[in-house]
């Protein structure tokens, strides 16, 4: 009996010994910032916050976003060959009226050739000093969601276009990303020169060598009018300096 209780109290102070490893290791991390929470705008553990929107936020009253700590936005653009978003010209000038640096996101589409995906977002989005590189958005929708086009399809898409976009913005665009693509078809595929931008919620990115973390879906910040009433928010993966000069070459 007394062999019985000496095992179940090493068994429990083995089982306290690793809480209180994980607590210590869940508080360094968020301690240096490396878990964020959903609804937290601004993360005083990093120099750069940022938004991305769509025409799904409306109208954005950028300054009323800029007062909120916003110093970059990714804006969508386009979506495939023909898809353009209805409120990127005024989002575009009026978050650079506000103070804000800028991107254009473009969604790839697997359902149409890379080089006229390209023409429909340099149709759209100006080359203009100081933005930051044109993103190119990788994830998965409609059935894609269940069947995932197979990775030779893919980066005959993809790589036309950003052949085209470098060639036109000159600068290589960033690459955003889940885990399910990035691992899919980016991983080992020689797309380790592109800086990445990485949707990871709550938890840091476990991608290697990401520039940009997306780690919420679902926060809400005062200065948007549209149908959806959550904004993505992101962090840039250096100091303010870093962030000045990133993408400018």
């Amino acid at each position: 009996m007394k062999r019985l209780f000496r095992a179940a109290a090493r068994l429990l102070l083995i089982f306290a010994v690793l809480i209180a490893v994980a607590f210590i290791s869940l508080a360094l991390l968020r301690w240096r910032g490396l878990i964020l929470l959903s609804h937290e705008s601004d993360p005083e553990q990093w120099e750069v916050f940022g938004v991305d929107v769509s025409s799904y936020q409306g109208v954005v009253d950028w300054p009323m976003l800029a007062e909120q700590g916003v110093d970059f936005a990714f804006i969508k653009a386009t979506e495939g060959s023909a898809l353009q978003d209805r409120q990127f010209a005024f989002n575009w000038t009026s978050a650079q009226t506000a103070g804000i640096r800028t991107g254009a996101y473009h969604f790839l589409s697997y359902d149409s050739p890379g080089e006229t995906q390209a023409d429909n977002f340099i149709s759209m989005v100006p080359v203009t000093q100081g933005a930051l590189p044109p993103v190119v958005d990788i994830e998965f929708y409609g059935p894609y969601l269940e069947t995932p086009p197979d990775k030779e399809h893919v980066r005959s898409i993809l790589d036309p276009l950003l052949e085209r976009l470098e060639e036109h913005y000159g600068v290589k665009p960033i690459l955003y990303v889940t885990y399910r693509s990035y691992y899919r078809y980016l991983a080992g595929g020689g797309y380790e020169e592109y800086p990445i931008w990485c949707s990871s919620p709550t938890i840091f990115p476990l991608v290697p060598g990401w520039d940009f973390w997306q780690y919420s879906h679902t926060a809400r910040l005062e200065g948007y009018y549209g149908s959806q009433d959550r904004i993505d928010l992101n962090i840039f993966r250096g100091s303010r300096e870093e962030f000045e000069q990133f993408g400018l070459g």
